[in-house]
């Protein structure tokens, strides 16, 4: 699944996305693209529950 975070800048904003998303998913694959402000999430979870993950970490994102 490939998200848009356009809050995401820096190493301390990947730190917390990585923190949000692997508290649901221990086995959770993120790539980032800090540049593009993409991720590539490789996850169990849904659209749906990684968008919350995400919303809850403050970093609003949408599914691209």
């Amino acid at each position: 699944m490939n998200f848009y975070v356009p809050d995401m800048s820096c190493g301390h904003c990947k730190a917390a996305i990585e923190k949000s998303l692997m508290a649901l998913d221990p086995m959770v694959e993120i790539a980032f693209e800090m540049d593009a402000r993409k991720i590539d999430v490789a996850t169990a979870l849904d659209t749906d529950a990684v968008l919350g993950a995400l919303e809850d970490a403050g970093y609003p994102a949408e599914a691209v």
